[in-house]
C-alpha cells in the first residue's frame, strides 16, 4: 500500500521508513537556508534531523528560502507534503529510507519582503546557503568578486529592493544593525575552496558598490565560517520517485537519494551560537582548509576527470564508468601520480585511504549517480576542481600529462558529439562559447585555452599548451578509449 507523504500519514509510513521522533509544533526556525535542493536535504538537513531526534536544539529548525524559479517549484512540492522529505540512503550492501522534517516553511521570489523580514528576526542566528559553485559571482580566473555581473549591478543600483541572495543578506543585515539586533552568521555549504571567504567576498563586494561604510561594518562584525561538505547526491527523477513509491510505499513528490557516507567539517565561528552538531558527526576544527583541499582535489577533481571520457564513450551512470577498466585505470593513475602528491597533509588522514574510499563510493551501483550530472557546469567546476592542481604542478616545474588530458577531454566533449557520433546535450551557462572555442581548436588547440576567464595563466603555460595539444590530437585521431589506454601505458606524451 502506498501512502502520500504527510504528517497525518507518518504512523503508516513508519512500517517501511524511520520517521521523526520530534513533532513539527516543537520546532522553531533558527536557520534560514537559501537553496533547498537535493544536496541540502541530504546533508545539512539530515544532520539537524538527527540532532532533533535526540531531543536537542529544537530552536534551530530550518526556514527555507530561494530566489530562483526552481525554488518556487520546490516549495510547491514540499508544501504539499508538510515540508517532509524521504531520504533514501543507498550503500552497496544496504538501503534504508528516512522521513525527515527539520524544515518549517519555504519563502521564495517574488516575495522578497518576507525574506528580508525573516532575515531580521532575532531568532534567525545562522543564514546558510547551497546555491551551486557558480552562484557566487566570482571571476573563475582571478577568484575575485565580479562587480560587472548584471545581477550584482542591479542590486547595487537598487539596494532597497534586492533580488539576489547576497542583496537580500545585505538588506537583512542593515535592518538588524539599525534595530540593534546582532548580525547572523553566514554559513556557505557549497563545494568552493575557502567557501566562507568566497561568500564574504561576494557579500562585502556587493555592499561596497552601494555603501562602502556598511561593507566595512560587515567585515568587522559578520562571521563567515569555512566548511567542507561531502555526500554524493544525484538528481531526482522518475526512477527515484518510483523506488520511493514501489519499495517503501511512500508517495513523495521529490525524494532525495544519496550514498550512506556523509561528512561535514566546519570552523567553529558562530557568535550567536549554533546547534550541537558535533553530537551527530560534524567535525569542528580551527582550520578547514586541509580537509577542503583534499576533498576538492581528490573527490571533486575525480568526478570532473571521469565525466568527459565517460560521456564520450556513451556511459550514463558513474558506477558503470568505474567498472570500465580504462576509465578506472586512468583515474587511478591521474590521482596517484599528479593530484595526490601535491595535496598537503591532512590531520589524522591517509590520502591513499581517502582515495580508496572514493573509488568504492564511485562504484556504488545503487546510488544511480549519472555522468550528465558530473559533466554539467564545467565552466565553474573545472577552475575549482581541476585547474588548481594543474597550476600547482606547473608552478613546481612538474609535468601535467594527465591533467592536460582532463582539459583536452573537456574540450573534445564540447565539440558536441561522442565518439560514436551521438549528440551531447550540454548543461552549462557558457555552453555556446565553449562549443565555439572547442570547434575552433580543431585548427588551433590554443583557441580553447584562450578562454582566460577559465584557464587564467595555465592556458598560457608552454608545457601545458604542449601537453593539451598532444592529448587533443590523440583523442581526435584514435578516440577516447585508445587515448586512455595510451595514457595508462605511459605513452601519451611520446
Amino acid at each position: 500500500m502506498t501512502h502520500t507523504l504527510s504528517l497525518a500519514n507518518l504512523a503508516e509510513i513508519e512500517a517501511t521508513a524511520t520517521v521523526p521522533a520530534y513533532r513539527r509544533e516543537q520546532l522553531k526556525a533558527g536557520i534560514l537556508h537559501f537553496g533547498v535542493g537535493n544536496f541540502h536535504r541530504a546533508h545539512q538537513a539530515i544532520y539537524l534531523h538527527e540532532l532533533f531526534n535526540k531531543g536537542r536544539d529544537l530552536d534551530w529548525a530550518i526556514l527555507g528560502a530561494g530566489v530562483m524559479p526552481s525554488d518556487r517549484l520546490m516549495k510547491e512540492k514540499l508544501a504539499s507534503q508538510d515540508y517532509l522529505t524521504t531520504v533514501v540512503e543507498q550503500d552497496n550492501n544496504r538501503s534504508a529510507a528516512t522521513v525527515t522534517g527539520p524544515m518549517t516553511d519555504i519563502l521564495t521570489a517574488p516575495d522578497f519582503d518576507r525574506i528580508v523580514a525573516a532575515l531580521t528576526d532575532p531568532a534567525i542566528r545562522i543564514v546558510s546557503m547551497t546555491i551551486t559553485e557558480g552562484g557566487y559571482f566570482i571571476d573563475p580566473a582571478t577568484g575575485k568578486f565580479d562587480p560587472t555581473h548584471p545581477a550584482m549591478v542591479a542590486d547595487a543600483d537598487d539596494p532597497a529592493n534586492p533580488k539576489s541572495v547576497f542583496g537580500l543578506i545585505i538588506a537583512g543585515l542593515k535592518v538588524r544593525r539599525a534595530a540593534g539586533t546582532p548580525p547572523f552568521t553566514v554559513m556557505c555549504c557549497d563545494n568552493i575552496p575557502g567557501n566562507g571567504e568566497v561568500t564574504e567576498a561576494t557579500v562585502t563586494g556587493l555592499a561596497q558598490m552601494s555603501d562602502p561604510d556598511f561593507a566595512h561594518w560587515i567585515e568587522d562584525n559578520v562571521a563567515f565560517p569555512n566548511a567542507m561538505v561531502d555526500r554524493i547526491t544525484p538528481a531526482t527523477g522518475e526512477r527515484e520517485i518510483g523506488i520511493a513509491r514501489d519499495t517503501y510505499g511512500i508517495d513523495d513528490k521529490w525524494p532525495v537519494f544519496c550514498e550512506e557516507f556523509k561528512q561535514w567539517v566546519l570552523e567553529d565561528k558562530f557568535p550567536l551560537g549554533r546547534p550541537a552538531l558535533e553530537e551527530v558527526g560534524v567535525t569542528f576544527v580551527e582550520d578547514v582548509a586541509p580537509y577542503e583541499l583534499m576533498k576538492l582535489r581528490i573527490l571533486n577533481g575525480g568526478h570532473a576527470a571521469i565525466a568527459y571520457p565517460a560521456a564520450l564513450m556513451d556511459i550514463h551512470f558513474v558506477h558503470e564508468s568505474m567498472e570500465n577498466p580504462l576509465i578506472r585505470g586512468y583515474l587511478a593513475k591521474l590521482e596517484n601520480e599528479e593530484i595526490i602528491p601535491i595535496v598537503p597533509p591532512v590531520p589524522n588522514t591517509s590520502l591513499q585511504d581517502y582515495f580508496t574510499l572514493i573509488e568504492s563510493r564511485f562504484l556504488n551501483p545503487k546510488i544511480g549517480d549519472t555522468i550528465p550530472r558530473l559533466a554539467q557546469d564545467g565552466s565553474n567546476r573545472q577552475p575549482k576542481f581541476i585547474l588548481p592542481s594543474t597550476a600547482d604542478r606547473l608552478a613546481k616545474g612538474l609535468d601535467v600529462v594527465g591533467l592536460a588530458l582532463v582539459s583536452a577531454l573537456w574540450c573534445r566533449y564540447f565539440e558536441g558529439t561522442s565518439d560514436s557520433g551521438k549528440a551531447i546535450v550540454f548543461n552549462d551557462a557558457s555552453a555556446e562559447r565553449l562549443q565555439t572555442a572547442a570547434i575552433a581548436s580543431r585548427s588551433d588547440p590554443k583557441a580553447f585555452l584562450a578562454l582566460t576567464d577559465i584557464f587564467g595563466n595555465v592556458g598560457a603555460n608552454p608545457l601545458f599548451i604542449q601537453r593539451f595539444g598532444k592529448a587533443l590530437e590523440t583523442l581526435r585521431a584514435i578516440g577516447t578509449a585508445e587515448t586512455l589506454k595510451r595514457y595508462i601505458d605511459g605513452h601519451l606524451a611520446d
